[in-house]
C-alpha cells in the first residue's frame, strides 16, 4: 500500500488537550510547508482535476471571502505573484481569480473551509477539501457547525455552544489552533465517509498509520468570515516511534 508520508509531527502528541482543545497560535505561521509538500500537492492537483465536484464547493455568497483569502495566501506564500506562480515542487499554477477556491487548493497543503455567520451560527459556505478524514463535503456544505460535527460522539450541545463561542471570538491577527490524533489502517489522504456510514477507521485489525490534523481558525479582516484550515499529517507508526 502506497502513501504520502511526513517524517514527524511538529508537535508533541502527548500535549493534546481535551475537546475542543483550542489554544492561541501566537506568532507561529498558520500556513506551512513540510517534507510531504510535493507528494501532497500532486495528489491535490489530481483530485481537483478528476474529482473537482467532490472536493470543492462554493456558494456565490462566499465569493468575497474566498477572493480575500486568495490574496492573503498569495501575499504570505507567493509574495509578488502575478498571473502565475511556481510552487516549490516546480509546478506552475495559473492564478485564476474567477476560481478562488480552486486556485487556493493548488497553492498550499492546507485544506481551507470558509464559514460565514448566518443568524446565531457559522455556516460552511465554501471549501476546498482534498483530504477529508472520514467526512464528506457534500453533506456538510451550507450547514451550520452543530450539524457539521454529526456524528462526532463527544460533540454534544454544551461543546457545540463552546465551539460557536470560539468562532465568534476569533480575532483578526490572532489565529487559534488545535490538533487531533487518530490511528488509521489506510494511509490514503482522500478518505471521505458519509455521516450515515459506520465509523470504521477504528475497526479491529492492524492500524499501522498515524493521521493527525493541525487545524486553525483564522478571522479574515475585511469580510470577517472565519477560515478553518487543516494541515494533514500521515506517518508510519514504525517511523514515528524511531
Amino acid at each position: 500500500m502506497t502513501g504520502i508520508f511526513q517524517d514527524r509531527l511538529p508537535y508533541d502528541p502527548q500535549s493534546q488537550r481535551p475537546l475542543p482543545g483550542i489554544q492561541p497560535l501566537g506568532d507561529a505561521p498558520w500556513l506551512t510547508r513540510d517534507e510531504a509538500f510535493a507528494g501532497q500537492m500532486a495528489r491535490r492537483d489530481q483530485l481537483l482535476r478528476d474529482q473537482r465536484s467532490d472536493v470543492l464547493a462554493m456558494d456565490e455568497s462566499a465569493r468575497p471571502a474566498a477572493e480575500e483569502l486568495l490574496e492573503i495566501v498569495l501575499a504570505d506564500q507567493y509574495p509578488g505573484a502575478g498571473d502565475r506562480v511556481t510552487r516549490p515542487d516546480g509546478v506552475t499554477v495559473t492564478i485564476d481569480r474567477d476560481d478562488p477556491m480552486g486556485t487556493l487548493g493548488r497553492l498550499v497543503q492546507e485544506d481551507l473551509c470558509i464559514l460565514d455567520k448566518r443568524g446565531d451560527e457559522h455556516v460552511l459556505t465554501a471549501a476546498v477539501l482534498c483530504f477529508p478524514a472520514s467526512w464528506t463535503l457534500s453533506e456538510k456544505f451550507m450547514r451550520p457547525l452543530i450539524t457539521i460535527h454529526i456524528p462526532v460522539a463527544p460533540y454534544d450541545d454544551a461543546l457545540a455552544r463552546r465551539v460557536q463561542r470560539l468562532f465568534d471570538g476569533v480575532q483578526v491577527g490572532r489565529p487559534l489552533w488545535r490538533f487531533n490524533l487518530l490511528n488509521y489502517a489506510d494511509p490514503e489522504l482522500y478518505q471521505p465517509l458519509s455521516e450515515k456510514a459506520k465509523r470504521d477507521h477504528r475497526r479491529e485489525g492492524p492500524m499501522p498509520y498515524i493521521r493527525s490534523e493541525r487545524q486553525y481558525l483564522v478571522r479574515l479582516p475585511q469580510t470577517r468570515a472565519v477560515v478553518f484550515a487543516i494541515h494533514t499529517f500521515v506517518l508510519k507508526k514504525d517511523d514515528a516511534q524511531t
